[in-house]
């Protein structure tokens, strides 16, 4: 299995800490947040990994290198600028995966986590993705999903409880693949800004993507109160 770690946002909320700095090399007790998915990710034996970049994605590119240093083989996928979740996975869909039915993970760099990834789910064959879910942290008590007999669910019944998206998910290349014409010709679909959010939405509506809750050190970096808080904890 492969793993793509998302790294090309600007993180507007985190300046002006990432005007010179990209958001997922900010450090949390000495260590770059995209480091420590990578060791995670390594512990568990994902050992090829690709990182989307374009926000002085050259940094990223001079520190991590190809991933020797952690025992990985780590790509780049370069975007001239950020193409948003979903557009950033689809123009890295060749480094990821041949086959349809292939099967990948997908973080978002700029999240700290210590979620063991050897315990991630197996993909059923009539799902298209996995989502892994949290507790709703403060800053998001609305929520984003329910889950119901393991599937998930838009928010529709105010009694239901609801849990956050945790940046961490399953999918098979085929989630993608229905969204893109080609992924050969250099101005095809594959190059264009597309957020997931939509897709997510309309997958979960359809009863093709699973979801659980994980039971870890989770934040989602999202301002610099947060990484503070995160390095004083």
């Amino acid at each position: 299995m492969k793993a793509i770690i998302l790294a090309a946002g600007r993180g507007e909320r985190m300046r002006p800490l990432t005007d010179s700095c990209p958001k997922p090399l900010l450090k949390v007790k000495g260590i770059p947040l995209i480091e420590y998915h990578i060791k995670n990710l390594v512990s568990a034996g994902i050992k090829h990994i690709v990182i989307n970049h374009a926000w002085l994605g050259q940094k990223l590119v001079d520190y991590l290198g190809c991933g020797e240093k952690y025992s990985a083989k780590i790509s780049y996928s370069e975007e001239p600028v950020a193409l948003e979740t979903a557009g950033g996975v689809i123009k890295a869909l060749p480094l990821l995966a041949e086959q349809d039915d292939d099967v990948f993970v997908v973080i978002n760099g700029d999240i700290y986590c210590d979620y063991n990834f050897q315990k991630l789910p197996k993909l059923l064959p009539h799902h298209n993705a996995h989502l892994m879910l949290v507790t709703n942290p403060e800053h998001n008590l609305q929520g984003d999903f329910q889950l119901e007999a393991g599937m998930l669910r838009n928010p529709y019944n105010a009694k239901q409880a609801t849990y956050t998206f945790s940046g961490i998910a399953l999918y098979r290349k085929n989630f993608f693949k229905q969204y893109i014409k080609t992924l050969n010709e250099e101005n095809s679909e594959q190059h264009k800004v597309q957020p997931l959010a939509p897709m997510l939405r309309a997958g979960a509506d359809a009863r093709k993507i699973s979801a659980s809750v994980i039971v870890s050190a989770w934040t989602d970096v999202g301002t610099p109160e947060r990484l503070a808080k995160l390095n004083r904890d």
